[in-house]
């Protein structure tokens, strides 16, 4: 312990002001990389070659030596791979900075939302209720609800709301000739982010039905490219639908989309087994007396 505790004096004795300084930055440098990665969905790209390192690193400390031969050489490309995944977020890094003022550097800003799940399950029934009112009235909409994959990129394009839901929000929201009306709404933590946002196009777009209008594609679109759950309603007939997965499923009822919602955003409760098994338990013994 000793020679450890001098070889650590040692070490930070030899700790000048540059190198505090050179710390400082990287530190900061990676931090604000970190939450414009974390506000698109190059968060998974990131976490998936997160585990392919310690992948490689297990594979070269156990001896597996076939998989740290592939795994080396697709380490030699990384950096070109990176530079062709990250391509839209790099762009966008760049940018940014070209338009931060130095006063704008918050260091220790923190923008997540405070909101969770409670706020989920009071926006759902908010949900249901401002879909069906539109849809009574054919008045178009298109809200996305977002779960892991994050929707910075889209939620630039639109305009910065951050209020609580509600019927009359909805309503002013998508109302026919308003400024937002066309763009899509994105919802986080059960609170309307942005409105007015416009969304990707969907990879085969050829292979769409054609009678599908321009809200029904962007809901494919953004289910493809994310986890979002994407809720539009018909401005020709007023059918509420539902993309996911890059599928879209039409016909829901006010129950059957906030049954869904609920099963998609809120998380599962945890369940009590030891009394499930009880039950179960004497359900058996119940019928085996009948039996006999």
């Amino acid at each position: 312990m000793e020679n450890i505790w001098n070889a650590f004096i040692s070490v930070v004795k030899t700790i000048s002001i540059p190198d505090i300084l050179d710390m400082i930055l990287l530190s900061y440098l990676l931090f604000k990389c970190f939450k414009l990665v974390r506000e698109t969905r190059a968060e998974q790209l990131v976490k998936g070659i997160g585990i392919m390192v310690v992948a490689y690193l297990l594979a070269d400390l156990i001896g597996l030596k076939t998989m740290s031969f592939i795994l080396s050489n697709l380490f030699q490309w990384g950096i070109l791979a990176i530079i062709i995944m990250f391509q839209p977020e790099l762009r966008r890094i760049l940018e940014k900075l070209g338009r931060t003022k130095f006063v704008d550097l918050n260091v220790f800003s923190n923008n997540d939302s405070d909101y969770g799940d409670d706020s989920w399950a009071k926006a759902i029934d908010v949900i249901g209720n401002s879909v069906y009112d539109l849809a009574a009235t054919a008045t178009g909409a298109l809200i996305v609800c977002e779960r892991q994959t994050k929707l910075g990129e889209q939620i630039d394009t639109g305009t910065i709301l951050n209020c609580t839901p509600s019927e009359a929000v909805f309503g002013n929201i998508f109302f026919p000739n308003t400024p937002l009306h066309d763009g899509a709404v994105i919802m986080r933590d059960g609170m309307i982010l942005a409105a007015g946002c416009f969304l990707p196009k969907p990879q085969k777009e050829e292979l769409i039905n054609k009678q599908l209008g321009s809200r029904h594609r962007a809901a494919i679109g953004m289910s493809e490219n994310s986890d979002a759950i994407v809720i539009v309603v018909s401005e020709e007939t007023g059918t509420v639908s539902v993309a996911e997965d890059g599928e879209l499923t039409r016909g829901y009822t006010k129950e059957s989309l906030k049954k869904l919602l609920k099963n998609r955003l809120l998380p599962e409760k945890p369940t009590n087994q030891k009394k499930d098994k009880k039950a179960f338990a004497e359900k058996v013994r119940s019928k085996w007396k009948k039996d006999e």
